[in-house]
Order: C-alpha cells, then structure tokens, then sequence
C-alpha cells in the first residue's frame, strides 16, 4: 500500500488509512536497536548487567550471520540461566575461551582446515571429569562450564567430547573479527571479569533464527540490555583513542 501525500486534501474516507501508514513508517525508521539507548548507554548497561551476574542479548551485523545471542559470564553461570539458554536458543551451548584458555586446558581444534563461513573456531567437545551424570542436563552442563573456567583448571578436569561446545576467541577480539565469540570474551574483560562467557543463538518458537525485532522483544520481555557487536568494537577504538591521547600529553 502506497502513503497518499498529507499535502493533498483527504475525504474523510481515507483519513484512516493514512494515519496507518503514518504509523508504519515511523515503526519502520526507529531500529529496535536504538529503543535500547545511544550506542554508549548500552554498553553502559551491559557492562552493569553482566557484572551483577546477569545476561545480555548481543546482535552482529545483518551483512553477517544477522542473529542475536543470549550471553552470560561464564564464572557467575547458573543452572537457571542455562535452563534459559536450553528453552529458548538452538541448543548448541557455547564457552567462548581465550586462546590463552584453549592452550591451557590442552584443547585441540575441531578441525585442523577450517571451511566455515564465518570462521567459527569450535576446538573439541567437553564435559566435567567428575560431578556430571550424562552431562546434557543444565546442571550438569553449568558444571562442566566452570570446570573449565575455574582457576587452576588443568586438561585432566575435562572429557572428550561432550556437551559444552568451546569457542577460541581471537586474540584481538571483535576488532580482529565481528563475531558473537570475540564480542563475549571483550564485553567480560571491559566488565572487570573473567574473560570468558557462555553463549547460545536465540531461535524463535518455530525453530527459524531471531532476527533483530525478535531478539529486540525477547530482551524487553526478560528485563535484559540489548547491543549490538559494533557497540562493543565502537567502546573500544574510543578507549584506544583516549590511551592515545594520554600517552601524548604525558609525552
């Protein structure tokens, strides 16, 4: 339906109409996005969220995969909070870990030749050595997340495979690579945390991919910030810049 020219005289029949379409457009020019604040506030409430234990939603860009992500810090994870992860996302529980991390607990890649789209750095499957029964449950998974995160955490804490799928994040996070893993490891470090999180896609009841009005609405209705990877990348060039700036007037 095309919008009639509100300069042009309306019958009274139409007057309707337009105001729908009046209606529409203005729904169609506000991002669900910028509902959430200016780039700044939400990082603000992210960093917040995640440092009171809470989770986030995190979207990438729509040239890229176009999906949102729950998060949640990987050392203050819950059973309730993987139950949420389970019910509403794909199921593919991910631990995003620093290549520090990886080579740490001594955890080989998925595959040596990496062909996928995105680049997504899956190392092997994991499961707590002790403390879990068939390790799928949200307990038992929540259990084999901190296994791997505590400090002091060796290679002997963990079997393979199992039913926590970790991520290597790059080494110069989401200004190396746009991805929901970088972006999970530098939103934790930028909150004075571990720098390591837990990860899942949000689906919609259908099984089909959240996109961003989705993962928009899912966020309102469990009270959790919304950003976006940019944001993030965005926070830090301007820390960079100020470093810089710094540094050179006390030079």
């Amino acid at each position: 339906m095309s919008c009639i020219s509100p300069n042009l005289p309306l019958p009274r029949s139409v007057l309707p109409t337009w105001a729908s379409c009046r209606a529409t457009t203005s729904t169609v020019s506000q991002s669900p996005l910028a509902s959430f604040g200016s780039s700044q506030e939400r990082m603000r409430r992210a960093l917040d969220a995640v440092r009171a234990g809470q989770g986030v939603c995190i979207v990438d860009d729509e040239d890229r995969e176009n999906e949102g992500d729950l998060i949640f810090s990987a050392q203050t994870l819950s059973v309730p909070q993987m139950a949420l992860l389970i019910r509403h996302c794909s199921g593919i529980v991910c631990l995003c870990l620093t290549d520090e991390r990886v080579r740490r607990l001594g955890l080989p890649m998925m595959t040596e030749v990496n062909t996928n789209t995105q680049g997504t750095a899956f190392t092997v499957s994991i499961e707590a050595a002790v403390g879990v029964t068939t390790g799928v449950s949200a307990a038992d998974r929540v259990t084999t997340v901190l296994a791997a995160v505590r400090p002091g955490a060796r290679p002997e804490d963990l079997r393979r495979p199992g039913h926590v799928f970790p991520l290597r994040a790059r080494p110069g996070g989401v200004l190396e690579r746009r991805g929901h893993t970088e972006a999970t490891v530098d939103l934790m470090a930028l909150a004075g945390l571990a720098p390591c999180g837990v990860l899942c896609e949000l689906t919609n009841e259908d099984g089909s991919m959240a996109r961003l009005p989705e993962v928009a609405a899912f966020a309102r209705a469990h009270s959790m910030p919304l950003l976006s990877v940019e944001d993030i990348a965005a926070w830090r060039r301007a820390a960079g810049e100020e470093k810089t700036r710094q540094a050179g007037q006390v030079a």
